[in-house]
This record gives structure tokens, C-alpha cells and sequence, in this order.
């Protein structure tokens, strides 16, 4: 209640949208923040300061990565380091995070992380001290108890899918272990859920040489109501990740009662713990064996959804934000 919340957004025409995308007592910034020229600026001096638009503050917190220049003191959420340890995944815009996070260091800025994982690699890469690095775990907001989606998704057994088509979720390799369960499994297909990022190639070629690429479904982007549905009308929820820095989805499908398969890929074992079947990132015969597991086998599907409920609850958002504002007050 002592908070009072101040929304920037580094962009010149959002900013418009900033308002109704905020809570009630949250007040955004609606000066115009040309975002190229403001970035620019900000890779080779300390200003313009981000006060500049949202006025004094006490703490400024950086959500995704790009730190400004400010009189009060900085905190900065690294979410994962793609752009330095997989850089061939990235777009030109995300590898440059790396200068502008050693840019906001050299100002004195703190950084908060969603794992131990991030914390670890975050240290290492910038050669930080404990002290400077800050682990806040993310929220979970639950699933909740919905209809069935096996309705919206018109089959009667589907193994889903969640992400932003990019290399780094790894969906072909998800198609081709697909392809070698459909043949004992008949009436399983499989979704996938969410808009075209970049490498969108790599996923059409994988569907368009599958042998069962008629069992195959590509959604695209769906809304929050249909994406629950689809969470708890799914029989399978697979997280083929080459890399992550937390992984909301496979607690989504925790929470919505659904088992989970999974690669142990960056934070997701840390994040899931015994709470799904785990694979090797990359591996098609071992992702293609857990699936048939988890189909097949009645007591390790009520196993790994029992264990997946009892793990999300050490996800809440009111912690988050509980600890988050801790961190602030330590920070001023």
C-alpha cells in the first residue's frame, strides 16, 4: 500500500496503450520516449535520465534486460542469457542486451533474476559479486478449474505445445518425436500454439516431411480463454526448450492438471523438479520415449500430476511481489 507505482515504456507510439494495459493506481508515463534515439543515447552516455519521464522516483526497475540511466538506483531483470550463450537464436535488436547490461553495471546497477540457474550464469558472464545479483522467483497464475478443451481442439487425445515459434523452443524436434508415437498411438495429434516469431522454416519443413503431418496442428496465436481450455483438454504437455531461464508453460499445465515432458534445458529442472519427465535438449529418441511413458503408463500420468500440483504452489505471485519490494526498499 506504501508503493506508489510509476509505468514507463521505451517507445514513441505505445505509449498511448500504456494505460489501459496497467493496474488502476499504477500511473504511466506518457511522454513520447523515441526508443531508437533514446537507445542510441543511452549506449554512449548517461542520458538522457529516465526521470526525465517518469519524474522523481526512488527506484527505477528495469523489467526486460535494457537498464536506464536514473538518479535513483537501477534494477535490472535478466531473464536468461540467449544472447550471449546462443546468439545464432537471436535477432539483431536482442544481442544487443549484452552492452546495454554492461553500460547499466558500470552505472552502479543491481540485477534480479527468476533463478538460481540465471543467477549463476549472470555472475559468471558479468563478473559480479553475490551481492549484486538478486534471486526473485516468478508467479504462477493458475489454470484454474475450466471446461475441457478437447472441444475447442476437435481431438480426442493431443499432445499441446505453448511458445513463440523461434529456434530456441525447438518445435521440429517436437514434430519428429511426434512422428514416432503417432504410429502406435492412433488418435493422438499434436498442437501447437502460438504466433510466428522468427525461423518459422525450420517448423513448416519438420510438419510438411512428417509421416503423420495430417495429425499435426499449428494454431498460431489464441486468447487467454482459449489457451486454458487447451492446457486442460490436453492429454500431454511437452516443453521440447533448448534453453530457458524459467519456464512458465510446463507449470501452466501443472496447475491445469496435465503431465508434463520436458528438456533440461537451463532453469526448467530447477523450476519442475520431480514433477515431470525430463529429457536431454535435442533428443528425439528420448523426448520420443518419454511421450510414449506418459501415454502408456496410467500411474506415472497420476504420479506426475500429483507431484505437479503440490510444486506449484511454490510459485505465487504475492511472494514475487512481497520479495520484489523488499528488494526496493534495500536498493534506495
Amino acid at each position: 500500500n506504501d508503493i506508489d507505482l510509476v509505468v514507463y515504456a521505451v517507445t514513441l507510439s505505445g505509449r498511448r496503450d500504456l494505460a489501459g494495459l496497467i493496474p488502476a493506481r499504477a500511473r504511466p508515463a506518457v511522454r513520447p520516449i523515441p526508443a531508437r534515439a533514446v537507445r542510441a543515447l543511452w549506449d554512449r552516455s548517461s542520458h538522457p535520465r529516465i526521470e526525465r519521464w517518469t519524474g522523481p522516483v526512488d527506484v527505477v526497475h528495469a523489467t526486460n534486460f535494457v537498464g536506464p540511466p536514473a538518479a535513483a538506483p537501477v534494477l535490472i531483470t535478466i531473464h536468461d542469457l540467449t544472447f550471449l550463450r546462443y546468439p545464432e537464436m537471436c535477432t539483431r535488436d536482442t544481442l544487443r542486451y549484452g552492452h546495454a547490461i554492461h553500460r547499466a553495471l558500470g552505472r552502479g546497477a543491481h540485477i534480479h533474476v527468476p533463478s538460481n540457474f540465471v543467477r549463476a550464469e549472470v555472475q559468471e558472464a558479468f563478473g559480479l559479486e553475490p551481492e549484486r545479483v538478486t534471486r526473485i522467483y516468478s508467479g504462477l497464475t493458475s489454470a484454474g478449474d475450466t471446461p475441457s478443451g478437447e472441444r475447442r481442439a476437435d481431438a480426442p487425445r493431443y499432445v499441446l505445445a505453448l511458445g513463440t515459434i523461434e529456434p530456441r523452443k525447438n518445435f521440429p524436434a517436437l514434430v519428429a518425436a511426434f512422428d514416432r508415437v503417432a504410429a502406435a498411438e492412433t488418435d493422438l495429434e499434436l498442437l501447437i500454439v502460438g504466433p510466428d516469431g522468427w525461423g518459422v522454416d525450420a517448423l513448416t519443413e519438420a510438419v510438411a516431411t512428417a509421416r503423420h503431418r495430417s495429425r499435426i496442428r499449428r494454431l498460431g496465436w489464441v486468447d487467454d480463454a482459449t489457451r486454458t481450455q487447451l492446457l486442460t483438454g490436453a492429454t500431454v504437455f511437452a516443453y521440447p526448450s533448448r534453453y530457458e531461464g524459467f519456464g512458465f508453460p510446463p507449470l501452466e499445465a501443472m496447475a491445469a492438471g496435465v503431465p508434463v515432458v520436458a528438456t533440461r534445458a537451463g532453469a526448467v529442472p530447477e523450476v519442475v523438479g520431480d514433477a515431470a519427465e525430463l529429457v536431454a535438449p535435442d533428443d528425439v529418441d528420448a523426448l520420443a520415449g518419454a511421450l510414449s511413458r506418459v501415454l502408456a503408463d496410467d500411474s506415472r500420468r497420476r504420479e506426475l500430476i500429483a507431484r505437479g500440483r503440490e510444486r506449484i504452489r511454490r510459485y505465487s505471485w504475492t511472494t514475487t511481489a512481497s520479495e520484489l519490494v523488499d528488494l526496493y526498499g534495500k536498493l534506495q
